[in-house]
């Protein structure tokens, strides 16, 4: 007999893990109950969080955080089942200080959870962003070459295609919607990773997962598509499903999963 495990594998930008904790965070986890929760935008020390951040009931965490600014960037780690292995950052010093990456690798797959610069401020920043793309890409071939199966999930910061924003038209010169960008992302997916809500849901509109809270957009829903899950195709037979938790708010993003099973 053999014995099927299915993960529930989720990913938020919290923007400030100890807001959202203010904001029943915690109550969340345990209704939802991943068996792995990445999270983005954590903006804390390890110092600075509760114990019951720290340490949920049921659950190990890891934490990544930058170390160039306070209160800035960061991702961790939240799951049931023990990881083999943790490793945080790509092993390139720019990129690393802002606490960007952390990767988990389990028995039937190894996860990267990342939180992919913003283009928006400057042009250096845009730059960054591009060459933090490159990087990324050329280190999870690297690692699906020496044999790991590749899912990788976060806050890209960019929507990928006209249906993944609600006005791609106004949004064209705007980093999140650049050519540039999204070429990029064309290349992911020229490298046979798959978009898991797009496998579910290939042509469906007004799918968003993030909103300007300044303007109230989220109550008209025009958002952008910005969180994504991206498997490599030789976990396609596993997946079985993909979602966007529009209902979840405590951020300006909302959670995104996925189902798998082996």
């Amino acid at each position: 007999m053999t014995h099927q495990k299915t993960w529930k594998i989720l990913s938020w930008n919290v923007n400030g893990i100890r807001a959202v904790e203010r904001k029943g965070f915690l109550d969340w986890l345990r209704e939802e109950s991943p068996d792995v929760l990445g999270i983005q935008e954590t903006k804390a020390d390890r110092e600075q969080l509760s114990d019951a951040l720290l340490a949920p009931n049921g659950y190990h965490s890891f934490w990544f955080s930058s170390t160039v600014k306070k209160g800035y960037s960061g991702v961790a780690l939240y799951t049931k089942i023990p990881p083999i292995r943790v490793v945080n950052g790509l092993g390139i010093e720019r990129f690393d200080q802002e606490g960007r990456v952390i990767t988990a690798e389990f028995e039937d797959f190894t996860l990267l959870n990342v939180y992919f610069p913003n283009g928006k401020m400057s042009m250096d920043r845009l730059v960054y962003k591009l060459e933090f793309y490159n990087a990324f890409l050329t280190h999870v071939e690297a690692l699906r070459l020496s044999g790991k199966r590749i899912i990788f999930c976060g806050d890209v910061n960019t929507a990928h295609h006209e249906i993944d924003l609600a006005r791609p038209k106004q949004n064209q010169n705007v980093s999140g919607f650049l050519p540039v960008e999204r070429k990029w992302l064309d290349q992911v997916v020229s490298k046979h990773y798959l978009d898991t809500l797009r496998e579910f849901r290939p042509n469906e509109p007004d799918l968003y997962s993030w909103w300007d809270l300044k303007s109230q957009s989220r109550e008209k829903n025009v958002g952008w598509r910005i969180d994504y899950f991206f498997i490599h195709r030789d976990l396609r037979p596993h997946l079985s499903n993909a979602f966007l938790l529009t209902d979840v708010y405590g951020s300006d993003h909302c959670p995104v999963g996925i189902t798998l099973t082996f």
